[in-house]
Order: structure tokens, then C-alpha cells, then sequence
């Protein structure tokens, strides 16, 4: 069924611990870029997701801050995106009860991130966590949202929304819910631990040296560079050089995402270089590039009333593409009092 809704783009990160370096070069960076395109977009720190698994209440209000200061910092501009909360958007919620009863439990039990979260203990795992992709689909589809700029690690859950939207769609003979299209691009959309490069750069790892937090300072980003994992081997002629080399391609990817080349071009400027030549070029340059964000988000961080009035307009901004939408689905399912606005 092909889609006819204006473009919109739609992303969203939990606040649930600090933001890294693969944040940045896999989702603020781009999101900042895709507001050049002549593209409404609305990015929004996902406060509900966050709660599936249980937050200290004073730790939840100073990271949801904390990564508004960080989409800021990063060049997301509130005018000329919407930047908001979720929770402050009912909508959400209001259209996610309509997506439990759209989605079915075997399409639910098919996710890995559930079946990865919630480990051997999944009688344990929260109703939440099991449901939190329908809850996504309508962060997504409750502002007909065209367009999501994922990691490969949310790829399943954009594709349960695609699932939901044409269900939703057929099951009512309607074409309303647009087919969202994720947008996956980018040298580092996957940006790899520093001390393993076979596993994700995260916030989780009890090893701070295994990332670049985006509140590290200069010398903090310099030294975790230095020491970062990596081989006796020379950088390699050819990008397939560095196929059984996961730390080597891991910086690699780092310096090509940071420079805004490809990785191919890096090689060519850096082949037969030792590490220890190659990473005092990638500190200099993770520096040059972080560091001034890092300044920003403290500065930011000074004054989270302005924080505060910044997500209160945008979530008023979101509930005035969101409410019509909520309204008109309310109507094509036959809630009594719903006008189609």
C-alpha cells in the first residue's frame, strides 16, 4: 500500500544512562543533518521506554535533561526541530493501547532485543519490556512519521511498526498509517566498544574506558583514545585488510564518521601507518569534534528550567500534529465521542 502522508521524520532515544560516542556519530549527528533536508523533524527523548526496567526517579529527570542538552549540543535546534519528552505527549500511551490490540503476541515473542533484556528470567521481565515495541510503533505512527533513522539494533522493531500500520490498515479497509521507511546509513551507525571492538560501544559496560561518554572533557577523550584496544599490526592498503581486525575497524569507522569521510578514503591516507602514529591523529580529531559538545552540554546543564521550558514547547508543538492523528484513529476504530479533526 503506498503512502501518501507529507515526510516526516521521527526519532527517539531513552534516557536511561549517559549519552556515547555512538550516540553522537550514530543518531545526534545525523539527526542534526536531517534538518537541512526540507524535512519536519521531531526527536524525542523516550521517557516511558525507559521505565520498562526500573529507574530512580531523580536519575530519570537528570538523564531525560541530560540528553536534551545533548541533541542541543549537538546542533539539534528546538526552533527548527521539535524537541519534547514523550511522556509529556498522551498520545503516545493513548495510541500504543490501540497497537497492543492490533499487534499479535507472536510477533512480539519474534523480538531478540525482548528475548536479550530479559535474559533467562523472562517471567521476571516487565509487561513493559515485552510491550514496548507497540508503544514505539506509535511513538512513530501517532505523527505519520515517513521517515526513522534507526540502528541496525532497532531494525526488527521499525519493521513490527511497518507490520502494525498495514494491519491496522487492512483490518479497517483504510490508508491511514503510513509504511515508515528506516533510514540506516553512515560509516559509524554502529560505533564499537573500545576495549572490544566484536561488541557495542555502551553505556551498561562497567568499564568507562570502553567509551567516550558525550560529557567526557578534552583530556578524558584524548586518554581513552590512546589506550583504546588495538593490534601490532600496520593499518592495512585496503579496507578488507581489516576484516579479522575488529578494534582497527572500529577506529577506523570512528575517525572516517568524525572526518565525514568514508572509510575507504581513510585507508588511503593511513595505510601502513602504526597505531601509535594513527591514534594521536584520531584523539586530536575525537577532540576537536567532542570536545566543544561536551562544553556545551555542561553549560546547558546549568540552567534545567530553560531545559525544562525547551521540552514543554515542544511537546505542544508535537501535540498539535499528534491530537488529530490520535482523534481521526479513535474514529476509524468507532470510539464513541472521537471527531475525526
Amino acid at each position: 500500500m503506498e503512502s501518501t502522508h507529507t515526510p516526516r521524520v521521527f526519532s527517539g532515544i531513552q534516557p536511561s544512562g549517559g549519552l556515547t560516542l555512538g550516540n553522537y556519530l550514530g543518531a545526534l549527528k545525523r539527526f542534526a543533518e536531517m534538518q537541512d533536508t526540507g524535512i519536519e523533524t521531531l526527536y524525542c527523548m523516550v521517557d516511558l521506554h525507559a521505565i520498562t526496567v526500573w529507574q530512580d526517579p531523580g536519575a530519570l529527570r537528570q538523564q531525560t535533561r541530560e540528553v536534551c542538552a545533548g541533541f542541543i549540543a549537538s546542533g539539534v535546534d528546538p526552533e527548527r526541530s521539535i524537541l519534547f519528552n514523550q511522556s509529556q505527549v498522551a498520545e503516545h500511551a493513548q495510541l500504543a493501547w490501540i497497537f497492543n490490540c492490533v499487534a499479535r503476541m507472536g510477533w512480539l515473542n519474534r523480538m531478540t532485543q525482548f528475548k536479550d533484556k530479559a535474559g533467562k528470567n523472562r517471567e521476571n521481565a516487565s509487561v513493559g519490556l515485552f510491550a514496548y515495541p507497540a508503544l514505539m510503533a506509535a511513538d512513530i505512527l501517532v505523527y505519520h512519521a515517513t521517515h526513522v533513522p534507526v540502528g541496525e539494533d532497532q531494525k526488527q522493531h521499525l519493521e513490527l511498526t511497518r507490520d502494525i500500520a498495514a494491519k491496522f490498515n487492512n483490518d479497517y479497509g483504510v490508508n491511514f498509517f503510513p509504511i515508515t521507511e528506516p533510514v540506516i546509513e553512515g560509516a559509524a551507525t554502529r560505533v564499537m566498544s573500545l576495549r572490544d571492538g566484536t561488541k557495542k560501544m555502551s553505556k551498561s559496560d562497567p568499564s568507562d574506558m570502553s567509551r567516550i561518554n558525550m560529557t567526557d572533557d578534552a583530556d578524558t577523550i584524548a586518554r581513552k583514545i590512546r589506550k583504546a584496544k588495538t593490534d601490532p599490526d600496520p593499518l592495512p592498503e585496503t579496507l578488507d585488510g581489516l576484516d579479522e581486525r575488529p578494534e582497527a575497524r572500529n577506529l577506523v569507522n570512528i575517525y572516517a564518521a568524525l572526518s565525514g569521510r568514508t572509510p575507504e578514503a581513510v585507508i588511503e591516507e593511513v595505510a601502513g601507518q602504526q597505531f601509535g602514529t594513527f591514534k594521536p591523529m584520531l584523539a586530536d580529531l575525537a577532540v576537536d569534534r567532542m570536545a566543544p559538545i561536551s562544553a556545551e552540554m555542561t553549560r546547558l546543564m546549568q540552567d534545567t528550567g530553560e531545559i525544562d521550558r525547551i521540552l514543554s514547547r515542544g511537546a505542544e508543538r508535537a501535540r498539535t500534529i499528534a491530537a488529530p492523528i490520535l482523534a481521526q484513529a479513535y474514529e476509524i476504530v468507532g470510539m464513541v465521542g472521537a471527531k475525526a479533526v
